[in-house]
């Protein structure tokens, strides 16, 4: 085992200074563990969603009735708050778990050799978003759950797994120039699935504004929508995206596409076919809790396959990976 070189003041000071650099400049992480560590951002934006989800389940989403601290005279939720104020509160402490993986994705990205700037710049997106959601939540919070604030609350998270998602395809990629794996056709077709998925999340957001789980047993403001309808317009669109994924399928076996497009369309048509029947069970059943939760659970899974549909139309070489990133000298100074 070699010696631990010592940590002089020049070190201290650059990594005060630029705190991913001085790490950058003395761990190089293998191309495995960059993968893993962008997997595990996108694995938490996941379970964010469904912690959420069991918050306004459970009618806890007041149950730390304020923000940033639970009380107006306590940072965490107390024996008295009871179950909702510990639901609520382990979601608010979630949150950090959510950041700590972000960050771990940033830092392993940063110090790739060599540097991979856009790779870089996907984890410093997902914390950004992390951050401005964090506060979108506390004015949830502070509005009183309104139904509007809560559907920008899904919609930014939704935003965030997309961007995970592209992060973890591109931790498996070079930084070659992109080659297209189809034709421009079937590029639209797929852009045009990207689209309607994106309108049927949206739609859900507002299905679940004017629906009856309003996140507390107070009175809660819902959208002044007819629930059926909005439910049947939810269920259409749902069918176009099927639709839609059963048509691409088609086409790509018809061009002879690469395996890769072709699997992805087959999983994404079979996730869409489980949240179908998760869609429709719970609405012939009075939307029971589990199956709205796993109805939530189930929607990120659709937008992630989605996603990974239209990213195996192309492929990034590894032969033209990154641009040299800073030295260890210009990191940390060069020592006398």
């Amino acid at each position: 085992m070699g010696r631990v070189p010592k940590l002089t003041r020049a070190d201290a000071v650059a990594a005060v200074r630029n705190p991913l650099a001085f790490i950058a400049a003395r761990w190089t992480p293998s191309p495995r563990a960059v993968q893993r560590a962008a997997l595990a951002a996108l694995v938490m934006s996941v379970l964010i969603v469904v912690t959420g989800g069991a918050v306004r389940l459970t009618g806890s989403g007041l149950g730390c009735p304020t923000w940033p601290k639970c009380t107006d005279d306590s940072l965490t939720a107390t024996s008295e708050m009871g179950l909702h104020g510990a639901i609520e509160f382990g979601n608010r402490m979630l949150t950090y778990v959510l950041c700590a993986a972000v960050g771990w994705a940033i830092i392993a990205a940063r110090s790739a050799k060599p540097y991979r700037r856009g790779l870089t710049r996907l984890g410093w997106v997902q914390f950004w978003i992390v951050m401005s959601n964090a506060v979108l939540g506390g004015i949830v919070v502070l509005v009183g759950l309104n139904p509007y604030t809560v559907a920008a609350h899904f919609v930014a998270t939704s935003a965030l797994i997309a961007v995970a998602t592209v992060m973890w395809q591109r931790a498996r990629e070079g930084d070659g120039a992109t080659r297209p794996l189809a034709g421009r056709a079937v590029q639209q077709l797929v852009w045009f699935l990207v689209a309607a998925s994106a309108l049927l999340i949206l739609v859900g957001t507002v299905v679940t504004g004017a629906g009856p789980h309003a996140g507390d047993s107070s009175e809660v403001e819902r959208m002044p929508l007819d629930w059926e309808n909005v439910t049947k317009l939810h269920a259409v669109l749902a069918w176009i995206v099927v639709t839609l994924t059963f048509a691409l399928w088609f086409v790509l076996k018809a061009v002879d596409a690469p395996k890769g497009p072709l699997n992805r369309t087959r999983d994404l048509f079979l996730i869409l076919l489980a949240q179908g029947v998760i869609g429709y069970v719970q609405y012939f059943t009075d939307l029971p809790e589990i199956l709205v939760g796993l109805h939530m659970f189930g929607s990120a899974l659709v937008w992630i396959a989605t996603l990974r549909v239209l990213l195996a139309l192309r492929e990034r070489p590894h032969e033209e990976i990154g641009i040299p990133g800073p030295t260890a000298e210009a990191a940390v100074g060069t020592r006398a």
